[in-house]
């Protein structure tokens, strides 16, 4: 099976044209690929498709946790697969749409020096219905800016949305006083959220600069992720605390994330190839 390799600031993706896995289980190919250390390691797998629509070409993908669940879209992951398509010339206008389970996105190339290549890329609108986000709180009704989700023997304020996936951000004043990742477990699989959630840690270091950790439904700890950081500054807006363009900190490093006017989140960060090859799945 060919393949590539891609990341965004840590964030890591095996990538496979979807057409080498006909007939297969793309999850349990999820769940080998991705192993550390055993595999080629990685927090999701991406498949993606081409298609022609009138001599254009059309591009679909999907996310595979390293768990084999699906996801509906990844930020960082459609950077990685446009980084692709653009290193392989599968497009040349520096512009592609790519439709997600989330819907169609849209990318621009603002940056290209392989194999590392930058894209703004348009996230559409927050979402902020409980019931379009599969949140259930008690009381029905409550507010998704600083609900108190009760984990264990303590009450956390959080503020629910969805990027297209649902996402859980909580402001703490400390990133190294909290043990976020043992948090980030426990709220993952909070029954208030009965397909799991991604949750975001958000410290405020100003109104414009946000820095974020991240604890992602089926992968658990990353080092990024696109549409955590944007979850994180539309919390940050929603509780008051940042502007609506903000730089947002990594473990990865930088991305940039605008809640425009239009209510569209923009995210601009890089991607890069690490490599392509081909991989010897191991047979039951």
């Amino acid at each position: 099976m060919q393949f590539a390799k891609a990341e965004a600031l840590g964030n890591d993706f095996v990538i496979v044209d979807a057409g080498q896995l006909a007939g297969k289980d793309a999850s349990r190919v999820a769940r080998q690929v991705c192993r550390r250390s055993l595999d080629l390691g990685a927090d999701g797998l991406i498949l993606f498709r081409r298609t022609e629509v009138s001599g254009q070409p059309r591009f679909s993908m999907q996310v595979f946790n390293a768990d084999g669940s699906e996801a509906e879209i990844s930020g960082n992951g459609l950077r990685c697969l446009a980084a692709l398509l653009v290193q392989q010339g599968q497009t040349t206008a520096g512009r592609l749409v790519v439709q997600t389970g989330a819907g169609a996105r849209r990318l621009r190339l603002t940056d290209s020096r392989p194999p590392r290549y930058g894209f703004n890329l348009l996230m559409g609108e927050p979402v902020l219905d409980p019931a379009a986000i599969d949140f259930q709180p008690d009381p029905p009704g409550a507010s998704l800016v600083g609900y108190p989700l009760p984990v264990e023997d303590r009450i956390h304020p959080v503020t629910v949305t969805s990027m297209g996936n649902p996402h859980c951000s909580l402001l703490v004043s400390d990133l190294e006083k909290i043990d976020w990742e043992g948090l980030g477990r426990l709220i993952e699989v909070h029954q208030c959220f009965p397909r799991r959630t991604n949750v975001e840690f958000v410290q405020v270091l100003d109104r414009r600069n946000l820095a974020v950790r991240f604890w992602e439904r089926g992968v658990g700890a990353t080092l990024a992720s696109g549409t955590g950081g944007c979850a994180a500054v539309v919390a940050a807006c929603l509780n008051g605390v940042s502007d609506r363009a903000a730089q947002v900190h990594t473990p990865g490093g930088i991305l940039q994330v605008h809640w425009q006017e239009d209510n569209q989140l923009s995210l601009t960060g890089p991607a890069r190839i690490v490599c392509r090859g081909q991989y010897f799945p191991v047979e039951d």
